[in-house]
């Protein structure tokens, strides 16, 4: 990846983003909070014993950053890079749009928790309450069911426990957390680490690159074909909790990954935040899939940067399911940067009482006979508010590219919201582009004619809403699909009546 295509890429990346402010009329929302109060139970809100993080402070600081780097005991390399991120989050501006984060307070958050001394071997190893959650969790029922081919566990600050399957091991598949990668890859790590989203990109990538700790690095060699997914699974537990995650995904010629995230936090009067950073390497002719089904509870700020760069050839693709927090900005990102590389993009967001989904694609077209699809869906519920923020930018020169943009809306009542932000820029004539947008109810007709077939109400309000969102989970492994399912469904209990 050249310099020059970095800098246009981020400079693309960076222009024409601008909200539109306008707040409900303030009698319509006390009309609508009356409504709205029905709203179902968040079912992963429990919470552990949490001595590490109740002896945590709050706020960031140079201090702070390089306390996180020692305790690590990582080279000066990489303490120069967390420190270029301090510089630049405390230079950067705060987004003056999508969702409204004039509450948003740095110092509000606790930056670095560490549960335990030593990464765990085997779940058995794990205390009895951090293990409980994860068997809650269903995560080492789903390894030792070979559901996935390695498991990835991170709870607050660390990755407590990481698997990968011995097979994939002796094909030199690495699968390892980040931290790991730092000390045991350094030349790797080095060469891709803030290649793709570097620490100036935005504030949040910036905050990222100071205070980072665990997420996952993940290293396939040419030809290997990971058929398995790789799964990773973030938990909050502390109230203010920051979580910082860096993944690093570097798929080399030919090769093959699925990989899977999920995300959950428990309930607390008080906000907390998840601000990962996803990089993603996509070298000739291999192709990556990466798949999220975030649940955060809706105390949480979900302000992530994620982004791929594609070389000939390859082929990247999101599957990204936003159900939960209570405010999401991610956009995942495409540089489609030499010829023939294709990029898509199926994304669904699920906005209920107290919610912002701010959520959409980026596709970049630097390079020929590129082609890109992005397919957004959201359902907004019970007060919820959801947009589509979309960039597909083709640039003079790259002819004979192609993209598809289709955004579905979905209001199951009348006093949600969801809004359109699209921004197609094409500088070259020989290309294809194309951009379709609904927005939809459900109808009392609808209902009618499901009821008088003799279903229930809110037997024929789910079928409605799971064949709206079918054509995204189809794309998820069949348990995935079946989890995406059964949130979708818990989110609209009470969604009638």
């Amino acid at each position: 990846m050249s310099n020059d295509d970095g800098t246009q890429a981020a400079d693309v990346e960076m222009s024409q983003y601008v909200a539109d402010r306008a707040r409900v009329n303030e009698d319509k929302i006390r009309q609508d909070d009356e409504i709205i109060n029905e709203f179902g139970d968040y079912t992963y809100g429990w919470h552990d014993s949490d001595a590490a993080g109740e002896a945590a402070k709050k706020g960031i600081s140079e201090d702070v950053v390089r306390a996180i780097s020692a305790d690590k005991g990582e080279p000066k390399w990489m303490l120069d890079y967390r420190l270029q991120g301090y510089r630049d989050f405390i230079n950067r501006p705060m987004p003056q749009w999508g969702v409204d984060l004039t509450g948003f307070n740095a110092d509000d958050f606790k930056y670095y928790v560490k549960p335990i001394d030593k990464q765990a071997q085997t779940w058995d190893e794990l205390p009895t309450d951090i293990k409980n959650t994860y068997d809650k969790l269903g995560i080492p029922e789903a390894e030792k069911k070979r559901l996935v081919s390695g498991v990835a566990a991170q709870y607050e600050s660390e990755v407590i426990y990481n698997s990968i399957q011995e097979d994939l091991r002796k094909q030199g598949v690495i699968f390892v957390d980040t931290d790991t990668a730092v000390r045991e890859y350094p030349d790797l790590v080095r060469k891709y680490f803030g290649k793709c989203i570097p620490s100036n990109d935005n504030k949040f990538a910036a905050l990222n690159t100071a205070a980072w700790s665990g997420g996952s690095f993940v290293y396939v060699p040419k030809g290997v074909h990971v058929d398995i997914p790789l799964q990773a699974y973030f938990r909050i537990n502390t109230p203010n909790m920051g979580q910082f995650e860096r993944t690093l995904i570097i798929a080399d010629e030919g090769s093959y990954v699925h990989y899977v995230e999920g995300c959950t936090a428990p309930i607390y009067s008080t906000d907390s935040l998840h601000s990962g950073v996803v990089e993603i390497f996509v070298e000739p002719h291999a192709r990556v899939r990466y798949t999220t089904v975030q649940n955060w509870s809706n105390n949480v700020y979900n302000l992530v940067t994620q982004r791929a760069y594609v070389r000939e050839g390859g082929t990247m693709e999101w599957v990204d399911g936003n159900i939960g927090s209570k405010a999401t900005m991610k956009y995942p990102a495409c540089i489609l940067a030499e010829p023939y590389a294709s990029a898509s993009t199926m994304s669904l967001s699920f906005a209920s009482q107290g919610q912002y989904q701010d959520t959409g694609a980026k596709m970049i077209h630097l390079a020929p006979h590129t082609s890109s699809q992005i397919i957004a869906k959201s359902i907004s519920r019970a007060g919820g508010r959801s947009a589509y923020r979309g960039l597909v930018k083709i640039i003079d020169g790259a002819e004979g590219s192609s993209s598809s943009v289709v955004c579905d809306a979905l209001l199951v009542d009348e006093y949600s919201r969801s809004d359109t932000y699209p921004h197609v820029d094409v500088r070259e004539d020989d290309v294809t582009m194309a951009h379709e947008a609904t927005v939809s109810k459900v109808s009392e007709d609808q209902l009618f004619y499901l009821m008088s077939r003799g279903l229930t109400e809110d037997e024929a309000m789910g079928m409605i809403v799971r064949g709206f969102v079918e054509p995204i989970s189809r794309e998820l492994p069949m348990e995935y699909a079946l989890e995406l399912n059964r949130l979708v469904e818990l989110q609209m209990e009470g969604s009638v009546g």
